[in-house]
């Protein structure tokens, strides 16, 4: 029986991040999830290392992933028709750098929320993951900030069995996006750019 799940791989990150819980990839044979000693000097951190979901809760409550989320063959997967709810990390950070592996099969929707406040609900900015091919990037485009800013000319989504990279850095009020190699987008948290994009989207009454 098809599956279709979130996977992530090699998580390093600094910061508080949620994963929506929409229908997502296929497992596979991934790499291990490991740190070099240069990856560890340099500061980063191993969140998902293959074997256990530890670093990680149910958004609102202390409570480990609950049924709907497994680990299997190296990936953090939720399972198709599952509704476990939306996971975060067990730590918060300011700035940081996160990066992971995913891989979905046509069709999947998912994506990376950051800057969220749990006494808020949900609301933050998303990196989008959309497995689906576009002549042409818009704002619900995998690399972008979900609804609010379409990514720069970003390549090709990669579908199940192939694996897709994607990676967000925070420096103060500074936001990058990277998909596959690429940086696909640059932003100013409350720049008039950005303001003026979520004045004008679903987000303007919440914002």
């Amino acid at each position: 029986m098809n599956r279709h799940f979130l996977t992530l791989k090699n998580a390093t990150f600094f910061l508080f991040l949620l994963f929506t819980s929409v229908p997502a990839a296929h497992a596979g044979e991934p790499s291990s999830n490991t740190l070099t000693a240069q990856e560890r000097a340099d500061g980063w951190r191993l969140l998902f290392n293959g074997k256990s979901a530890s670093s990680w809760r149910v958004f609102g409550k202390d409570a480990p992933p609950a049924s709907g989320w497994e680990v299997s063959q190296g990936w953090l997967i939720k399972r198709a028709g599952a509704k476990p709810g939306n996971i975060v990390s067990r730590e918060e950070f300011s700035n940081f750098e996160f990066s992971w592996e995913w891989r979905m099969e046509s069709g999947g929707n998912n994506g990376i929320k950051y800057f969220v406040d749990e006494t808020r609900g949900k609301l933050g900015h998303e990196y989008q993951m959309l497995a689906k091919l576009e002549q042409k990037p818009s704002k619900g485009s995998t690399g972008g900030f979900y609804a609010v800013l379409a990514p720069a000319d970003p390549p090709p989504v990669r579908f199940y069995p192939k694996i897709n990279s994607s990676r967000i850095r925070v420096e103060a009020n500074k936001v990058t996006h990277w998909l596959n190699g690429r940086k696909v987008l640059e932003y100013i948290c409350g720049s008039e750019d950005v303001l003026s994009n979520v004045a004008s989207s679903k987000f303007k009454k919440v914002a």
